[in-house]
């Protein structure tokens, strides 16, 4: 008896131990909808700017090659009351023009910081140690919305000396942290009529549904509609505070997402393949040989025979062959699972390059069981 209780209490265990392995795993497999979907209007702004970079130590722009450098100057000096004789050959080496980038956040308010990018536009060697000067940074509408200035912190570092130089990573673009000042807002009004769109990361009208669902779960009323497989439709409240309170809540939502579209990236660049999970392989015969030409130039020299009257001319003579490996045929057996795939199409020893050769002719015999996309 004692052993037969001891028998139970271990399948007892084992069952607890099955049911608790696949409650993580369908725990793991659901993600939040924040890292799904986004609301309607909710985006950064891109933002751009021209300015000059001072306090360089000699590996600023060559002017002489970058006249919009010393022009800009000129321009800057006439603001501050200081007036350039024309003509006057400025032989500057202390400064650059650069470009300077910014994302403004949204709900972004007037005095809050962001960060921004300085980038040379001329021949600047280097941008380290130097100090931006105070540069408008302009929306696509072509309005200021901030202001940039402060020090350039550059990641690289350079020397040279006799002619001999070393550079450790790139020094012609640098970050100001903090390095501008908002001064005007985007405005951005959401749900004034209690309407609110959710938009999907990915197009998938499965996702969509699932989304809809687990919303309207959470809220206990039909809250969302799906308007296609992107966008979700959401009656909201009216009132801001809960209008945020309930935005939070649907950002949470835990979303069971179902097996994504059986796809095969293939970068012909690079050469990388990548399936995944949902990809199929049916069975299919496959024999695969390199086929490679050699061309080899044996220029001769021909000389005439004395006193024959003739000229020496060089004649072209080329070698050509041609050769074939042998490519015995491999049987792909049916594949339902993508580790099942690999190792099959691993069986065939085949390079990247002609894998992607491969996987073309699998698809087009109907073989493959996904979408072919090459990037």
């Amino acid at each position: 008896m004692i052993q037969r209780h001891g028998y139970r209490a271990f399948i007892l265990h084992s069952l607890l131990a099955l049911l608790l392995a696949l409650f993580v795993a369908q725990t793991a497999q659901a993600e939040r909808l924040r890292d799904l979907a986004s609301f309607v209007g909710v985006r950064d702004n891109a933002l751009v700017g021209y300015g000059l970079v001072v306090g360089l130590d000699g590996s600023g722009d060559q002017t002489t090659q970058a006249p919009f450098t010393t022009q800009s100057l000129t321009n800057l000096l006439s603001q501050l009351g200081i007036t350039v004789p024309p003509g006057t050959n400025m032989q500057l080496k202390n400064i650059a023009a650069v470009m300077v980038t910014a994302e403004l956040p949204p709900f972004s308010r007037q005095g809050q910081k962001i960060d921004v990018v300085v980038s040379s536009v001329a021949n600047s060697r280097s941008l380290r140690g130097g100090t931006l000067l105070l540069s408008p940074l302009k929306g696509a509408d072509g309005r200021i919305y901030a202001m940039a200035q402060g020090n350039v912190l550059v990641g690289g570092v350079g020397a040279e000396a006799g002619g001999s130089s070393v550079q450790i990573n790139h020094q012609a673009a640098g970050r100001i942290t903090n390095g501008a000042t908002v001064e005007m807002e985007v405005p951005l009004v959401l749900g004034a009529d209690g309407i609110l769109d959710l938009q999907l990361d990915t197009f998938d009208f499965d996702t969509a549904q699932r989304a809809v669902t687990a919303i309207n779960s959470e809220f206990g009323a039909p809250v969302a509609a799906a308007l296609d497989g992107r966008v979700i439709r959401l009656n909201a409240p009216i009132n801001s505070n809960d209008q945020v309170r309930f935005m939070a809540r649907v950002q949470n939502v835990d979303l069971a997402l179902g097996e994504g579209p059986a796809k095969v990236i293939i970068n012909s660049r690079t050469g990388s393949v990548v399936l995944t999970s949902a990809v199929t392989l049916n069975r299919a015969a496959v024999a695969h040989g390199n086929l490679s030409i050699t061309i080899d130039s044996n220029p001769q020299v021909s000389q005439p025979n004395p006193f024959g009257g003739g000229n020496t001319v060089v004649v072209p003579n080329a070698d050509i062959s041609v050769a074939q490996e042998g490519g015995a045929l491999q049987m792909l057996e049916t594949s339902a699972d993508l580790a099942e795939v690999v190792r099959a199409l691993n069986a065939l020893g085949a390079t990247p390059q002609d894998l992607m050769s491969i996987l073309q002719a699998l698809q087009a015999a109907g073989s493959l069981r996904a979408e072919l996309e090459i990037i």
